[in-house]
């Protein structure tokens, strides 16, 4: 049995390196980044057995997302294809005043046309958990389908499923999003968003644990988790609110936070945690994405310890 299984898109990233711009670099630096594979890949290196599921093209930079995702101890069961394209963005990192630009290039990507006849469903069934996003059905028509159709095949397996809002703007809509994430709703045992993405896609109202109480109580989700950056995040389940504070960290690379918050988050409930204690996993977790170039959260299971510890970092010699 795999503890949990996630499906979506995973690009390649350029980035220019130390904050040049798109126009005067000469090298880029390449990561893996998608919010599943980010996900499931947190989860993996605490401990859990995680399996991104999803569709890429056979072709070099196909297989460079493969091989990346495995060094970092993700398992991966692909369908290979021969059309579409391997997703790519490239990402320009700054500061303030000029800030953080993104500029998307994954229209026609193979995972766009990724069904559930040709997907592997029986690893599916056989998970613990289900997770996958709000990215995902938001590129393409199929894909929409695909996700609602694999959250279906997943709940009528017993299998928990777990779904991260996760909006971005440069790909639909918020009444776009909210339509059809609604349509999943009764589908999903384990509710993840930001509070940003609850104000401004789902229409919620009130501080985070009035909307976690309100989702929880509309939807009847077993879980509802409202993630507030800084401010640390607050979790509805069985009819109790927790929160937890974020760690104090020294913001690096804040790609893949939100990510990293869901892996370390779902990985402790898998071993069978409180809430409360998963909620300080995560924000472990996201503290030290932050410190990490990339997308991915490269951490040990030692070092999340300590920071849920309360141990300051310190020079290792």
């Amino acid at each position: 049995m795999t503890d949990l299984v996630t499906f979506g898109e995973t690009m390649l990233r350029l980035s220019p390196p130390r904050h040049e711009r798109f126009e005067t670099a000469t090298a880029f630096d390449v990561y893996p980044g998608g919010a599943e594979s980010n996900a499931a890949v947190a989860a993996a290196r605490l401990g859990a057995d995680a399996t991104w599921i999803s569709k890429l093209p056979d072709t070099a930079l196909g297989r460079r997302v493969i091989s990346d995702l495995k060094r970092y101890g993700l398992d991966a069961d692909v369908v290979w294809t021969e059309t579409g394209r391997q997703g790519v963005y490239y990402l320009e990192i700054a500061g303030e005043p000029r800030g953080t630009d993104v500029v998307y290039d994954r229209a026609d990507a193979a995972v766009t046309t990724a069904t559930v006849d040709e997907l592997s469903t029986d690893l599916l069934e056989d998970a613990a958990v289900f997770l996958t996003s709000g990215i995902t059905p938001a590129l393409s028509a199929t894909l929409e389908r695909t996700v609602g159709d694999l959250l279906e095949i997943a709940r009528e397996a017993g299998v928990q499923t777990a779904f991260d809002v996760n909006y971005r703007s440069k790909l639909w809509s918020p009444a776009e999003a909210r339509e059809t994430i609604e349509t999943y709703f009764p589908s999903i045992d384990a509710l993840v968003t930001p509070v940003r993405d609850a104000r401004n896609v789902l229409e919620a109202t009130g501080e985070a644990d009035e909307i976690a109480t309100t989702l929880a109580d509309e939807w009847g989700f077993e879980t509802v988790v409202i993630t507030c950056g800084s401010d640390g995040a607050v979790a509805y389940h069985g009819g109790t609110l927790v929160d937890r504070s974020a760690f104090e960290t020294e913001t690096i690379a804040p790609i893949g936070t939100g990510d990293a918050f869901v892996g370390g988050f779902f990985a402790s409930r898998l071993e069978g945690v409180d809430v409360g204690t998963a909620l300080e996993y995560g924000a472990a977790v996201a503290a030290l994405k932050r410190t990490i170039p990339g997308d991915v959260a490269i951490v040990d299971r030692d070092e999340v310890d300590r920071i849920v510890a309360g141990e300051h970092a310190t020079i290792s010699r």
